[in-house]
């Protein structure tokens, strides 16, 4: 490859590795926001000390994370500057409003407010920081509003027109917002951010009764967790199959990676649904495939013969990274079976009776913990590397988008942000793992009695 190449490559490294820092907090502010809400109403007005426990808890995280999300946002816009220059210069009249919107309207309610809540407890009203929290849980949903709008559009541009200079201006101001996998997207992102934290919630939750069972606090986070894992798990499977048909309407190409569809079945066959496969992209085929027929059909158009468009019926340069895709998209689906059936069986012993008097549960629980986040990940290599190689699909690509860098200087920067983010995940993850294992708080002696007790 010669130098541009490995710029391009390298400036792509980077904002994969500061989008999935800055995507992981994010999701986890988004996730975690509602449980606040739940567990500060549940001791507002069910006085339950176990509730306030877990508030306390679950706030230090929360603040941390939109402490560290806030400068990793900060970090992953400027690169729209320092690397990503074409792209700022053909579709910033898109993206900049959106991304002020943001800021604006979002940024400043989160962060100003999560302050508030952090250190007003105990200064102010109970009923006043109650509603301080809604309006945290708030602002995190707003600021993923306009974040997912603005990806939305350049999955699927819409409404927009080229200056004679080449920029992209939206049409009117609905334009900024009437992409048409918005809605499916920023509801697969809520529903992703919900279960992630679920499940990491109820891993936490569970590994502490392993320790303790007669913690009231972990008993009332695990059943909070998997209450919502139970309803939102099946509910994500469903938006997922919208979002798919999306897809497969307007970036088919995406869908084709995702398939591992070279070529088109025979005339009356449908899709198989392909198990495994390494995808040959230079020979265009799949290497080892272990396929059912037909079956893909369902999913894709509920029937048996429907078909979707091969990879072999786009230009060879308009093809997405097709191995990659396949796998993350694979991984995605087969860790949400796995979050299924555990949710199932822990639901299943805690309707019994034996959920906190079942290790083997609790330690299937805690072993689950990460992988809502694997799962989100995942999904997010499958969005943004099916959207290959484009910025904006269909309008301009990837190394248009690039900033006229050297090679030594888009080096030495991403060598800079791997130290920092590397160092800033080894404290963080190593402050959350002392926190999980640290003695909740007790302000009393009626705190402590009402936190042996069992949840309702």
């Amino acid at each position: 490859m010669n130098d541009q190449a490995w710029v391009l490559l390298i400036a792509r490294a980077q904002f994969a590795l500061t989008m999935g820092m800055h995507i992981t907090l994010a999701a986890l502010t988004l996730g975690l926001a509602p449980f606040l809400v739940w567990f500060e109403a549940r001791w507002l007005w069910g006085k339950r000390a176990a509730a306030r426990q877990a508030l306390h808890f679950w706030l230090k995280v929360f603040a941390l994370t939109v402490a560290i999300g806030t400068v990793s946002g900060v970090v992953m816009e400027f690169q729209f500057g320092t690397h990503w220059a074409g792209l700022s210069r053909v579709a910033g009249g898109f993206i900049g409003p959106l991304m002020l919107y943001e800021v604006l309207i979002a940024f400043f309610l989160e962060s100003a407010l999560t302050g508030v809540m952090l250190f007003g407890m105990g200064r102010i009203s109970p009923k006043v920081h109650f509603t301080v929290t809604c309006f945290v849980a708030l602002g995190a949903i707003i600021s993923a509003f306009w974040i997912l709008a603005a990806n939305s559009w350049m999955q699927t541009p819409v409404d927009f027109h080229l200056t004679d200079g080449g920029q992209i201006v939206p049409n009117r101001a609905l334009s900024l917002i009437a992409a048409p996998s918005f809605g499916w997207r920023l509801a697969h992102m809520l529903l992703a951010s919900v279960i992630s934290v679920a499940v990491l919630l109820g891993g936490v939750a569970a590994w502490r009764l392993r320790r303790n069972r007669h913690e009231g606090a972990a008993r009332l986070m695990l059943c909070s967790a998997l209450t919502v894992t139970l309803v939102a798990v099946p509910l994500q499977m469903v938006m997922g199959d919208l979002h798919g048909e999306n897809t497969r309407d307007y970036q088919p190409a995406k869908l084709a990676a995702i398939e591992g569809s070279w070529h088109s079945p025979p005339a009356g066959e449908g899709e198989p649904l392909r198990l495994f496969a390494l995808p040959n992209q230079s020979l265009q085929r799949n290497d080892y495939e272990l396929a059912v027929p037909q079956i893909a059909s369902l999913y894709l158009h509920h029937n048996l013969s429907g078909h979707i468009k091969s990879l072999s019926a786009f230009p060879a340069a308009d093809l997405p990274p097709v191995l990659p895709v396949f796998f993350a998209f694979r991984l995605m689906v087969g860790i949400g079976l796995v979050l299924l059936a555990g949710s199932l069986i822990a639901n299943v012993q805690r309707w019994r009776g034996h959920l906190f008097t079942s290790p083997r549960t609790l330690a299937l629980l805690t072993w689950m913990s990460p992988l809502g986040f694997m799962a989100l990940l995942s999904g997010w290599v499958v969005t943004e590397m099916g959207r290959q190689p484009w910025t904006v699909y269909g309008i301009l690509r990837t190394a248009d988008s690039l900033s006229p860098l050297s090679l030594g200087a888009t080096l030495s920067i991403f060598i800079g942000i791997i130290l920092i983010y590397g160092m800033s995940f080894l404290f963080g993850l190593r402050f959350l793992l002392r926190h999980f294992s640290a003695p909740l708080p007790a302000a009393n002696a009626e705190l402590v009695a009402e936190s042996v007790r069992t949840p309702a």
